[in-house]
């Protein structure tokens, strides 16, 4: 027994210093569970004589337990054997003769030396001791009740079930001790006996339920403790974050007032009266010089449009002239691009070399393939915009 109770005192001294790293946070409402039990018990001194199955009986039980830690945890529970056989030469009238209520305190063995990660085992091995009060129901008749206090221990064999570990299926085997005899008139003055003549053997299975925390499981999350220094550091960041956020803000500000700034321009320009630009096109200004497919050579008979706008420009001599060369679609684009050049440069050389008009006052370039005219052929062309 002295065994046993120091073994609960390093698992509680395990299960304080685990608390620090993994309870922070826990509520008091987090971390219980309800375990409904049965199998069978059975007198060890019977046990002796008989052998465990002769005379053994059924029992049934519930729990209800709140886990301190991942380490230790703290319950009550109730246990009632089923009126079958009898165990002490009397038997009672009750169809459940024997029941025990009592608190004990758990010990997972897993997690105190292997720790805990987050989450619980697959398989996990506890350590279970308590102590309450032991009832018998005789025959008034006979005798009175007996009432004593018992001290129990056991093993936990636990297998925790699913993605959520919120059930458990446990095998519970246990030894229990009637600690000062039964039948006793009363539970006070009688000195411990832990008496194997005393004793009950029983072996039990049940299954848990873990009810939901208010961090979303049904168990314990691990928290990583922060030293001083680190909540400093985060603080401080915390304030500069604060400070940049007051920054943008003042930016936002002079943001917005350049945006209303702005709106109001757009508003006075939409307010505004149109302003309607008449564009007259005089076609006395432009003369069309034709070409021959593949050609940039002058034709005699396009000499006269040349004339008329030699004849313009020396009757203004602040005018000048742009001519815009163009191919038709027929050849591959770059032949046309050059072609196009060359026909607006043939007829700046016949103004300036022919009819003397200085070459500062034309402008030549080229504008590739033209789509100008319907007829394809027509695009083959120099356009000559006098300019006065």
């Amino acid at each position: 027994m002295r065994k046993i109770i120091l073994l609960a005192a390093i698992g509680l001294g395990i299960a304080g210093a685990q608390a620090q790293t993994t309870v922070a946070g826990s509520k008091f409402t987090d971390n219980w569970s309800f375990t409904l039990k049965g199998g069978a018990v059975m007198s060890s001194k019977m046990v002796k004589d008989n052998g465990f199955w002769d005379d053994a009986r059924g029992v049934v039980g519930a729990e209800l337990r709140k886990q301190i830690t991942p380490v230790f945890g703290l319950g009550v529970e109730g246990e009632w054997s089923i009126n079958t056989s009898k165990w002490t030469g009397l038997r009672s009238g009750n169809a459940f003769d024997h029941q025990y209520v009592g608190m004990f305190g758990a010990v997972n063995l897993m997690n105190t030396f292997a720790g805990y990660a987050g989450a619980p085992r697959l398989f996990e091995l506890e350590l279970v001791a308590g102590t309450g009060w032991l009832h018998a129901y005789y025959p008034h008749t006979t005798c009175n009740d007996g009432n004593s206090w018992a001290t129990k221990v056991g093993m936990n064999f636990n297998f925790n079930l699913g993605s959520s570990k919120a059930w458990t299926i446990s095998l519970k085997p246990a030894y229990m001790w009637n600690m000062n005899g039964n039948p006793s008139p009363n539970v006070l003055g009688y000195e411990a006996r832990y008496d194997s003549n005393y004793g009950f053997l029983e072996l039990e299975a049940g299954i848990t339920y873990h009810f939901g925390n208010s961090n979303g499981t049904h168990h314990f999350v691990v928290v990583r403790p922060y030293d001083q220094a680190e909540l400093d550091a985060l603080n401080a960041q915390i304030n500069a974050l604060r400070g940049e956020l007051d920054a943008s803000g003042a930016n936002n500000a002079a943001l917005l007032a350049q945006l209303a700034d702005l709106q109001a321009q757009l508003d006075a320009c939409n307010r505004r009266p149109p302003v309607v630009e008449k564009v007259v096109k005089d076609l006395g200004n432009i003369r069309y010089v034709f070409f021959d497919c593949g050609s940039s050579y002058v034709q005699p008979n396009q000499q006269p449009n040349i004339a008329m706008v030699a004849d313009q420009l020396k009757g203004n001599p602040e005018a000048t002239v742009t001519v815009q060369g163009y191919a038709s679609k027929d050849g591959s684009l770059a032949f046309n691009k050059k072609l196009a050049e060359r026909r607006a440069e043939a007829v700046k050389k016949e103004l300036v070399k022919r009819y003397g008009i200085a070459a500062g006052r034309v402008r030549a370039e080229g504008m590739g393939v033209g789509d100008l005219f319907a007829e394809n052929s027509w695009n083959r062309v120099s356009v000559c915009t006098v300019v006065e």
